[in-house]
């Protein structure tokens, strides 16, 4: 048996993300710090049938690029067992996570499911035809991210591999190191390094990945064609498609965590309140009343 270090097992459970907030196409799921579910938005394939999930420690939404024949969505939960739960829409059985277990952390792109294994392995459901589910092979690794058409893995030791679509060099992060998390949209991908600054690659025609001058980076989140940052003093900056203001979060303040979706962003509060910006079309930023969302480390 291989050992491990003290110090490097606590890097890894500091790496398993326990995202509390998720935001999707059209719907923005929220964390209870009772291990409940709240949500928001379209259902029209009931990715926002939730209310009866229950011990769940970590949730995530599949986020959609914007365009006609898209914007079907699913929400994964994952529970305090390690098990995973599930819904929305199906069609490519990136719903069939029932099976899974010994899960510590998942992430949900467009027609997939990706989780992360104790053991640092990753295992994938559903739409394949870039290989973005070929992740059978990978070991070590300590955080997941999907975007719409790749997948992302954080190894142990802070480099970064990559399966999937590629035509924009979102997959080229080979030389990556000294990452602490990842993110994936729908054609970039950004990196948080250990010293609070950010990287990215892949399509830039928005400006999603004019991240090289950030600073005092905790977290990130990314949308389809939008980055957002969370600073160590609790403000936000973002940077990309702005159409639908969803990158106009320069006021927030005392926030802990941030999660983007196509066109709005959301974000956790100290107090457990969610503040949000951009497109509310189908009321995925109605989030006002939300209180008690599960704030990280609490």
């Amino acid at each position: 048996m291989d050992y491990i270090s003290p110090k490097e097992s606590a890097l890894k459970v500091k790496r398993w993300a326990k995202n509390s907030i998720a935001a999707g196409r059209r719907h923005s799921v929220g964390l209870k710090s009772d291990g409940t579910v709240t949500a928001v938005g379209d259902n029209n394939y009931g990715q926002c049938s939730v209310s009866d999930w229950f011990d769940i420690v970590a949730v995530a939404a599949s986020n959609v690029h914007m365009a006609r024949n898209t914007g079907n969505a699913h929400t994964i939960g994952l529970k305090s067992d390690g098990t995973v739960v599930a819904v929305g829409w199906n069609k490519h059985n990136q719903c069939d996570v029932n099976d899974w277990c010994d899960i510590v952390a998942v992430a949900a792109g467009w027609c997939r499911t990706i989780g992360l294994k104790s053991c640092g392995s990753v295992i994938a459901v559903g739409r394949n035809n870039y290989g973005e589910c070929d992740v059978s092979g990978w070991r070590d690794i300590v955080a997941v991210a999907a975007g719409d058409w790749h997948t992302i893995g954080l190894n142990s030791d802070g480099t970064v591999t990559a399966v999937g679509n590629n035509r924009y060099h979102q997959c080229s992060v080979n030389d990556w190191c000294d990452i602490e998390s990842v993110g994936a949209g729908d054609l970039h991908t950004v990196g948080l390094k250990l010293d609070g600054t950010t990287v990215a690659v892949g399509q830039n025609k928005l400006g999603q990945c004019d991240v090289s001058s950030w600073r005092g980076i905790v977290a990130i989140a990314v949308g389809s064609k939008h980055t957002v940052g969370l600073k160590s003093d609790g403000t936000v900056m973002a940077v990309g498609w702005n159409e639908y203001g969803q990158c106009n979060v320069s006021d927030w303040y005392d926030i802990v965590a941030v999660a983007a979706g196509c066109t709005h962003t959301i974000g956790l509060k100290s107090d457990g309140t969610v503040v949000s910006v951009g497109g509310n079309e189908n009321g995925q930023c109605d989030v006002s009343g939300w209180c008690d969302i599960k704030v990280p480390g609490n």
